[in-house]
């Protein structure tokens, strides 16, 4: 076996030296660092065993090895000073009980106190220093931590306490001003966020590290924009989930990416009425694509009986069952290929497997692409809405959940406007009595198919120019796993008829985030990559919105989910329109289905070139208090 001397018999041995050197000591500094008459010097040769016998047992009693050199810190001193104290206290009892503390000065025990918790605190942070500071001069990147709280600590002492880190933390900056001028782990706060460009100059800094993973996305944009004028590399750690967690290393680490700039806070689900409300439930999805496996995802944590994925592409099918199967091989699943809008197909799936539960996914969502495709639009997304809620109300299946889309709200779009009929359609069927049906809606979602964060990933990747619509068209923005979750947490909250509305935060400028993904690619927006306006597409709106002027939003008591106040419609004349568009599309006029879908949906304005910004629209007697958290 290889000698270490870090290992615990070493400093235990290295302990018990100290403690014979210390009672010696003690002696030659109670003589004045003269020699020590031959009397003492006898009773210190018949004592030293017993000495060190009693101060070793309390040195291990008290826990002194359960740390490690290199990260001693204050809990170590006070457990040493601990063990120092309670072995004079028993050394000086057992000594007086046998010959009264004959032939040991009293000045001795203090001195030798005193003695003892140098030779024991010395070495330890000595050592720590070497560790830290000496060794780490070798080769590593200079490296600059933004912020000095929890995750700024653990990550430093981590890069110290690791000789092959890569980095060399060099300094800190925080905006807090008690911290100024302070040391963390011996490491000098020089300043705030602020002057961050300077302190990388004047620092010779190569790399920042920010460490401050409970940033909202406000305050990881301004981040992000004061690391961008420092041309060095910047990484971050990904959530403050890893704070909680003590998981915060060198390894968490990673570039910066567009979803640490729009969105940032964590949501706070309760998982545990969710998976009261899913656990041992039959569950079946429609729809294969990025909401819909993800969703399947999610739902693989309530232990569901089954869990079914209906979609009509044969791809996403395949891959979502094989990424399931891998990582949840406990799961019942079954993947079945068919068309929502096929009634023999979702009728025969949903009587063999018996789900309690729909979550109805499935939809066409591509805007410009569909306002030339208006029967292909209404037949996916309101027949085939029409088609499994149907079905599922004749199965007598317990929920049904929309997924919907802000588009739905004041659409100009043949897409919006059929998500919006698809919603009416989901609250009239409630109306009656068996099958509780509920609607979500919400914006973007980062990274989904179709989406302008891969379109413009591909640009950027390709070299540019990256095309946007025009300079002020916003978006609201959320990532994919969060999205998924508020719907399962809809589920759970619903008693049938809702219109749930995810709070999405702020509306995101499409050009703004086309920056920001040019400048973490590490490419100067115009300089490298060119940015182009190339006007709004067929059907597209400036700004959406998530709600209509007349449906106030109220709070549901949960995190980022709201309820809009739903409009109603006459079900007997809506009914009746709807059979009439299902007629339209059997004859494949889309003069007439344009026609009735304006008729079942009556604030689609398909002639509206370009929507005012939401504060335009909404009458200032009408706009709900919350809108600003919208």
């Amino acid at each position: 076996m290889r000698f270490k001397f870090r290992s615990r018999t070493t400093i235990f041995i290295h302990d018990l030296a100290m403690v014979a050197v210390a009672w010696f000591g003690a002696y030659w500094l109670r003589f004045n660092l003269d020699v020590i008459p031959d009397r003492f010097q006898q009773d210190i040769e018949k004592d030293i065993l017993y000495v060190v016998a009693i101060q070793g047992i309390v040195f291990w009693l008290l826990g002194l090895y359960r740390g490690v050199w290199r990260f001693s810190s204050m809990p170590d001193l006070i457990r040493i000073t601990k063990a120092v104290l309670l072995g004079i206290g028993l050394i000086a009892l057992s000594f007086f009980l046998y010959n009264r503390l004959d032939g040991v000065p009293r000045a001795v025990l203090p001195l030798y106190g005193f003695l003892l918790l140098l030779l024991l605190s010395v070495p330890r942070f000595f050592y720590r220093y070497w560790k830290e500071n000496i060794l780490m001069e070798r080769a590593g990147k200079r490296a600059l931590i933004i912020g000095a709280g929890s995750a700024g600590e653990m990550l430093a002492r981590d890069l110290l306490g690791e000789v092959n880190s890569g980095y060399v933390p060099v300094a800190f900056v925080d905006d807090d001003r008690h911290k100024r001028k302070r040391e963390v782990r011996g490491i000098r706060v020089v300043g705030e966020i602020e002057r961050l460009p300077a302190f990388v100059k004047k620092l010779d800094i190569e790399v920042v590290l920010i460490a401050i993973p409970s940033a909202t996305d406000s305050q990881m944009r301004r981040i992000i924009e004061i690391c961008e004028l420092c041309e060095v590399p910047f990484q971050t750690l990904p959530s403050v989930k890893d704070v909680l967690s003590g998981r915060i290393s060198r390894g968490n680490l990673r570039d910066v990416s567009i979803e640490d700039i729009l969105g940032r806070e964590p949501i706070h689900l309760d998982w545990r009425l969710i998976a009261e409300n899913l656990n041992g439930k039959s569950i079946m999805v429609t729809g294969g694509g990025s909401i819909g496996s993800e969703l399947c995802k999610q739902l693989t944590r309530v232990n569901p009986a089954r869990l079914v994925i209906f979609d009509q592409s044969e791809f996403n099918l395949y891959k979502i069952d094989a990424e399931l199967k891998a990582l949840h091989p406990e799961v019942k699943l079954k993947a079945v290929l068919g068309d929502v809008a096929d009634r023999l197909s979702v009728r025969r799936a949903i009587q063999e497997l018996k789900p309690d539960v729909i979550f109805h996914a499935a939809a066409y969502k591509h805007v410009p692409l569909l306002e030339n495709q208006i029967r292909e639009a209404v037949h996916n997304n309101v027949i085939g809405t029409k088609t499994v809620a149907e079905e599922a109300m004749m199965a007598g299946i317990e929920r049904f959940v929309l997924i919907s889309t802000d588009k739905a709200v004041n659409p100009t779009n043949v897409m919006g406007a059929t998500k919006r009929a698809a919603e009416i359609l989901c609250q009239n069927l409630n109306s009656r009595d068996g099958t509780r049906f509920m609607t979500v809606r919400f914006g973007n979602v980062l990274d989904s198919a179709g989406s302008v964060v891969p379109l413009f990933r591909a640009q950027i990747k390709a070299g540019g120019p990256v095309t946007v619509t025009h300079p002020d068209i916003t978006r609201y923005f959320m990532t994919i796993p969060e999205a998924c979750q508020l719907i399962m947490q809809a589920e759970v909250a619903g008693k049938g008829g809702e219109v749930f509305v995810l709070d999405m935060g702020e509306p995101i400028k499409i050009a703004y985030l086309a920056e920001q993904m040019i400048r973490l690619s590490g490419k100067r927006v115009g300089d490298d990559i060119e940015i182009k306006y190339v006007g709004l597409r067929p059907g597209e709106k400036l700004h959406e919105e998530l709600f209509h002027e007349h449906e106030q939003l109220r709070s549901t008591g949960y995190e980022k989910l709201l309820l809009a106040n739903a409009r109603l419609y006459d079900e007997i004349q809506w009914k009746t329109q709807i059979e009439k568009l299902v007629q339209a599309c059997r004859q494949d006029n889309d003069t007439e289905i344009l026609r009735i879908l304006q008729n079942l949906v009556p604030e689609y304005r398909a002639d509206v070139p370009e929507y005012q910004t939401k504060e335009e629209v909404l009458a200032p007697d009408l706009m709900p208090a919350n809108l600003a958290n919208l």
